[in-house]
């Protein structure tokens, strides 16, 4: 399995926050991490990328236990964060906030650019030289995933990627992950929008409490109508 999250137990100070959570994706493949605000979707991202590392259980990239590691280790190793609080260098222009997300010494096939990046993102071209904090919320979303992919990531954690966005914007964004899975990517997807995560997702996670309530493909997610009315339903 290309990422591999096995039976995590994750705590901020004595709060058990993560019980038991288990999630696989395969490469070129998309899983989606659904459930309302509060139950730890967040935290299971950032569990994987070793900024909460857990305590208890197993998480393998590539085989590879990734578990405790740093989180700039984990990221050298080729998994992507996009935090769900858009941290781009306020101070910096959109050309120097992507050229943070270069890796050093790093050889893959057909790389992300600034060019390739500015023919998906046309108004980031627009902005080359003006500096982060002077952008749109969607601009800043934009700009924040276009430099984790600047990075080459195998693996890339999105966290409520469309949240606040324009639906143009929703477009523009969707079909940048559209362009990852083709890439050969995997994506974990974190989005309230249940048909955006379902336009992209093959795999389907339901978070309640913690714990994993349902896992199952797009199509036995879409045929289980108690589990939306119980865990996804406001």
């Amino acid at each position: 399995m290309f990422l591999d999250v096995n039976k995590i137990h994750t705590y901020y100070g004595k709060s058990h926050i993560l019980s038991d959570v288990f999630i696989q994706v395969e490469r070129g493949k998309t899983a989606a991490l659904l459930g309302r605000n509060g139950v730890g979707k967040s935290t299971t991202l950032k569990s994987i990328i070793g900024i909460t590392p857990p305590r208890k259980g197993s998480i393998r990239f590539k085989e590879i236990e990734i578990t405790g590691m740093k989180p700039h280790m984990i990221c050298r190793l080729g998994i992507g964060y996009v935090p769900q609080e858009r941290r781009i260098f306020p101070n910096l222009t959109v050309r120097q906030n992507l050229l943070t997300g270069l890796k050093p010494d790093q050889k893959v096939d057909n790389p992300w650019s600034i060019e390739r990046i500015y023919n998906h993102f046309p108004k980031l071209k627009e902005r080359d030289n003006q500096k982060g904090r002077h952008l749109s919320g969607g601009e800043q979303q934009m700009l924040t995933i276009a430099r984790t992919l600047m990075g080459n990531p195998e693996v890339i954690l999105i966290d409520e990627p469309t949240e606040g966005l324009a639906p143009l914007l929703i477009e523009v964004l969707v079909e940048m992950m559209r362009d990852m899975k083709e890439n050969g990517s995997a994506i974990l997807l974190v989005e309230q929008n249940l048909d955006i995560a379902l336009e992209l997702a093959e795999r389907v996670y339901v978070l309640s409490k913690g714990s994993i309530a349902f896992q199952g493909t797009r199509e036995e997610f879409l045929g289980d109508e108690e589990v939306r009315k119980k865990y996804l339903e406001v």
